[in-house]
Order: structure tokens, then C-alpha cells, then sequence
């Protein structure tokens, strides 16, 4: 058969067809134009909250200049004490190596001596008595 035959609609099916689309039609205008209403308040919603957000950031980025300003300063001034800092350090430490290497040797004689103690408490005292058992094996 052709395909005009396979495409003819009874009339009842004609009459469903028509009244489904009849029916969908206003529906479907509806709900795309109650989208549309909805896409440009998000829209709108979106271009609004943006404009706030960018308002606020660049009320933070004068903040934030003037906190870099301020640290900027405060690492300057201690650049500036530096060299009277490291001064004021090596003047300290030429003082002292007498005392650390004082204070190097008493730990050095501690330590040895600490060692001979524990060394002789760890071998046993000779007993002033004889042995209780034969040393010599029997043969």
C-alpha cells in the first residue's frame, strides 16, 4: 500500500486530534508565557544581586589597600631596625662561648662520670666467702 493510506485517520481519530490540540494549545501559551515571566525575574534577581555583590567588593578592596598599606609600613620600620637588630645579636653571642663551652665540659664529666658508676654497679662484688659448689668439674 502507499504511505496515504497508512496516514488516513478515521474520523473519530480526527475528531480526538483536533480536540487535543485545541485543548494543549492555550495550555502551552500559558506555560511559556508564565516562563518567560519567571526567566526575567531570575533575570532581573540575578543583575540586582551582582550589583550589590560588586558594590560591597569594592568597599572591601578599599579596606584591604589600606590593610596592605598599613603592614606595608610596619615591614618597612622592621627592615629599617634590622641591621641594629643582627648588631645587637652578634655583640650577644661573642660573649657567651666561654660560658657554652664551660657549661659543654661539666655535661662531658658528668656524662663519663655517670658511666663509671653504672659500668662498676653493674659487676657483681666478690664474695669474701668460699664458693658453696665445687668450681672445678670432676673428671
Amino acid at each position: 500500500m502507499s504511505t496515504k493510506a497508512d496516514l488516513r485517520l478515521s474520523p473519530s481519530q480526527r475528531l480526538a486530534r483536533g480536540l487535543k490540540y485545541t485543548a494543549v494549545g492555550p495550555v502551552d501559551v500559558t506555560r511559556g508565557a508564565l516562563g518567560l515571566g519567571i526567566d526575567g525575574a531570575q533575570s532581573s534577581a540575578s543583575w540586582v544581586s551582582n550589583r550589590y555583590r560588586r558594590g560591597r567588593v569594592s568597599d572591601q578592596l578599599v579596606a584591604a589597600q589600606e590593610t596592605i598599606a598599613a603592614e606595608l609600613a610596619a615591614a618597612q620600620e622592621v627592615v629599617a631596625s634590622l641591621p641594629a637588630a643582627l648588631q645587637k645579636a652578634r655583640s650577644k653571642r661573642r660573649r657567651h662561648p666561654l660560658v657554652v663551652i664551660a657549661a659543654g665540659v661539666v655535661v662531658l664529666a658528668g656524662g663519663a662520670a655517670a658511666f663509671s658508676i653504672i659500668r662498676r654497679s653493674m659487676q657483681p662484688e666478690p664474695s669474701p666467702r668460699p664458693p658453696s659448689v665445687e668450681v672445678t668439674p670432676k673428671p
